[in-house]
C-alpha cells in the first residue's frame, strides 16, 4: 500500500469510493508507525486495538451511507489532549500514569466526525519548549535529519505528520508550538484565532494563549480538521460564539492585493545564510 503519500482529502475520497477500508488503512498507519517510530520517537502512546475498533465502527457507518468526509480516517492527538480512558503525560513523569476520565472537546469532536486515533504523540514537558528535547520519553527527532530537532512542543505531531506516519495530528501553539515546528518539518500547520477551538480538556501552560490547532500535510488537510474542530463550547468560558465557516470552500480565494508584513528585525544577526536566501527569494516572486 502507498496511501501514507496521500493527503487526507485524497484519503477521505478513497474511502467514499471504497477503494480501502478504514481498518485497512489503519493497519498500513499502524505498520509505519511501529518500523519510524522507533527512531523518530514521535509517540508517547500507541492505541492500536482501540484504533482498529474504531476503524471497524468507521467502515460501517460508511457501509450505511453515514458519516462525514473525515469518517474512518486515520489521526494523532498531542499527549496534551485529554483521552477517556488513555494516558494523557504531557510529556512529563509526574503524568506518567495519569488516564484521563474523559476527551477534551477537540478529541471528541474529532470522535464524532469518525476519525479514527492511533496514538498520542510527544511533546515538550507541559508544551514548555521549542525543540521537543524536554520530554520525559526522550527527545523527537525530526524525519529530514535526525541530528536536528522537529521543534516543539509539538514536535511528535509535526515530525509523525512530516514521517507519514500519519496523515495529520492534532497540536497545541502558545507561542509557536504548532507554528514553528510545522517549519522546521516541511509541512503545514495552524493556530486558529484564539476562541475558535475549546481548550476543554486541554492541559492549560498559558490560558490567555493557548490554542488547539491542527497540523498536516497541506492547507486542505488543515481546513478539514479544522472545520469539525472548532465552534461554540460553553465549557470553555473564552470559547467564541460565532458560525463556523467552510474552511475548504475559500481555499481557492484569490490572494492578489494581499500585503503581508516582514519584521525586518527577524532578518538580522544570528539568522542562518541558507534560511535568509530563501525568505529573500519568496519576497521577490
Amino acid at each position: 500500500m502507498t496511501q501514507h503519500t496521500l493527503s487526507v482529502a485524497e484519503l477521505s475520497a478513497g474511502l467514499a469510493a471504497r477503494r480501502y477500508s478504514s481498518l485497512e488503512l489503519t493497519e498500513h498507519f499502524l505498520k509505519r508507525i511501529a518500523a519510524g517510530n522507533r527512531t523518530l520517537n514521535a509517540f508517547i502512546t500507541v492505541t492500536a486495538e482501540a484504533a482498529r475498533s474504531a476503524a471497524r465502527a468507521a467502515d460501517q457507518a460508511r457501509a450505511r451511507g453515514e458519516g462525514t468526509a473525515l469518517t474512518g480516517v486515520p489521526i494523532a492527538h498531542k499527549d496534551i489532549f485529554c483521552t477517556e480512558g488513555i494516558k494523557t503525560s504531557c510529556g512529563s513523569r509526574m503524568l506518567d500514569n495519569f488516564v484521563a476520565p474523559y476527551d477534551a472537546t477537540v478529541v471528541a469532536r474529532l470522535r464524532a466526525a469518525g476519525v479514527v486515533m492511533l496514538g498520542k504523540t510527544n511533546m515538550d514537558e507541559f508544551a514548555m519548549g521549542s525543540s521537543n528535547e524536554t520530554s520525559w520519553y526522550g527527545p523527537v527527532r525530526n524525519p529530514w535529519d535526525l541530528e536536528r530537532v522537529p521543534g516543539g512542543s509539538s514536535g511528535g505531531s509535526a515530525a509523525a505528520v512530516a514521517a507519514r506516519l500519519v496523515p495529520a495530528a492534532t497540536g497545541t501553539d502558545t507561542g509557536g508550538s504548532i507554528r514553528q515546528p510545522a517549519a522546521l518539518t516541511g509541512i503545514t500547520g495552524i493556530k486558529p484565532t484564539y476562541g475558535r477551538v475549546s481548550r476543554f480538556g486541554m492541559v492549560a501552560f498559558a490560558s490567555s494563549l493557548d490554542q488547539a490547532g491542527v497540523l498536516a500535510g497541506s492547507a486542505e488537510d488543515c481546513a478539514l480538521l479544522l472545520g469539525s474542530m472548532a465552534g461554540f463550547d460553553p465549557r470553555d468560558s473564552t470559547s467564541v460564539d460565532r458560525p463556523v465557516p467552510d474552511y475548504r470552500a475559500q481555499l481557492d480565494s484569490p490572494v492578489r492585493g494581499l500585503r503581508i508584513g516582514l519584521v525586518k528585525e527577524f532578518l538580522g544577526d544570528g539568522l542562518d545564510p541558507g534560511v535568509a536566501t530563501l525568505v529573500q527569494s519568496a519576497v521577490e516572486v
